[in-house]
């Protein structure tokens, strides 16, 4: 199984994710939800990072409004995801508490 995550950046997997867990989220919502588990996301981090997403077919990029982007997963960020969640399931024994 292969698995093209491997290739991004944890902060990359980790704009993927949250992505996956937003209804079409602008820039700005990314940033917020990111910044719950990273210090500060800076705009000249996040929309470069973005883009490169975009441009790997990972994440579709559409149009708000004239100032305001949306993104969405793709079906190839969605594999993604899918396979790099069964990977790390067949690579990591149950967590049990």
């Amino acid at each position: 199984m292969s698995n093209q995550l491997f290739d991004l950046t944890g902060f990359q997997r980790d704009t993927l994710t949250v992505i996956a867990g937003l209804d079409e989220p602008s820039g700005q919502q990314v940033k917020e939800e990111l910044e719950k588990q990273h210090d500060e996301v800076n705009h000249g981090r996040l929309y470069p990072n973005l883009d490169a997403l975009v441009e790997e077919g990972y994440v579709d990029k559409g149009e708000i409004d004239r100032r305001t982007n949306y993104y969405a997963l793709s079906e190839r960020g969605h594999e993604a995801l899918q396979n790099r969640r069964e990977w790390e399931n067949s690579t990591v024994p149950p967590l049990d508490e």
